[in-house]
């Protein structure tokens, strides 16, 4: 654990969410978890405990391992309950949305780091409105969070030197890979990987081949996953989101345009494995 993040609450229990919650109860923190629909956080920490249970049948960690992490997870049913040295947001990819979050919680949360995984909106104008933006960061995991390695750790404008030294101690006390950047559209990872994304989609859009010939050559050529099996687990509703923000961001620069495709998927409601559909059908 990191000497200076003793607790640690995470906001939005989707799939992300729940992710960084189980990867903070795995190192050992004390982790709040706060959904809008509490139902969704008792959901979610019941996923961990499937997660874990596949864990321990791997023997990946003893059955008193899993229920020592269980141990560290609870549910805060208002923002006002929470109570964290680092409070981590993971809700939907709207700027207006944020803001009014961090608003509420550098209220409740006086002295305490917040954090933003956005993946793709400016740090810097999430913290505009706030009154101490140099405790604002961005901390941008990556799904699955519980395997993937990485950790982008994005710095503001205003963020202050101290509150970067913490996340990357805290990132790698998760036993994650700490890559600090800089503030700009996409960071590191969704600004050079957005193109495994767009130019797949445009290869369907010209009839090129089938998204399962594409995923299938891109598998053969090396990658763990083609990149439409990756939009239907990550969710298309995210990255068409992720797309479209770098988009604007670039100044609708023609090699970040969105897919009317995706874009279809998003408004038909087919978000991928999470609603059982997305370019594969999961309900077989």
């Amino acid at each position: 654990m990191n000497s200076q993040i003793q607790k640690v609450a995470v906001l939005g229990a989707g799939t992300m969410g729940q992710g960084i919650a189980q990867v903070c109860a795995m190192s050992g923190y004390p982790t709040q978890l706060f959904d809008i629909e509490s139902s969704l956080s008792q959901k979610a920490i019941s996923s961990i405990s499937i997660n874990l249970d596949k864990a321990v049948s791997k023997s990946k960690i003893s059955e008193s391992q899993k229920t020592t992490i269980l141990g560290h997870l609870s549910i805060a049913h208002k923002l006002e309950d929470i109570k964290a040295d680092l409070v981590i947001e993971a809700v939907v990819e709207k700027l207006d949305v944020k803001q009014q979050l961090f608003r509420v919680l550098e209220n409740n949360s006086k002295g305490s780091i917040l954090a933003s995984n956005t993946s793709s909106l400016s740090i810097t104008e999430i913290a505009s409105g706030l009154k101490n933006p140099e405790r604002f960061v961005g901390l941008h995991f990556f799904n699955p969070a519980a395997l993937m390695n990485l950790v982008e750790v994005v710095r503001g404008t205003s963020t202050d030197d101290s509150v970067v030294s913490i996340m990357m101690d805290f990132s790698k006390s998760l036993r994650k890979t700490a890559v600090l950047v800089k503030d700009s559209p996409g960071f590191i990872v969704n600004r050079v990987a957005r193109h495994y994304y767009v130019e797949a989609l445009k290869l369907l859009e010209e009839g090129v081949a089938s998204h399962e010939q594409i995923d299938r050559l891109l598998r053969s050529a090396g990658f763990k996953m083609g990149p439409f099996e990756l939009m239907d687990l990550i969710g298309m509703d995210v990255n068409f989101a992720v797309t479209s923000s770098l988009y604007q961001a670039f100044h609708q620069d023609s090699k970040f345009r969105p897919s009317r495709i995706q874009q279809q998927k998003v408004m038909a409601g087919h978000l991928g494995k999470k609603t059982g559909r997305g370019f594969y059908d999961y309900t077989k």
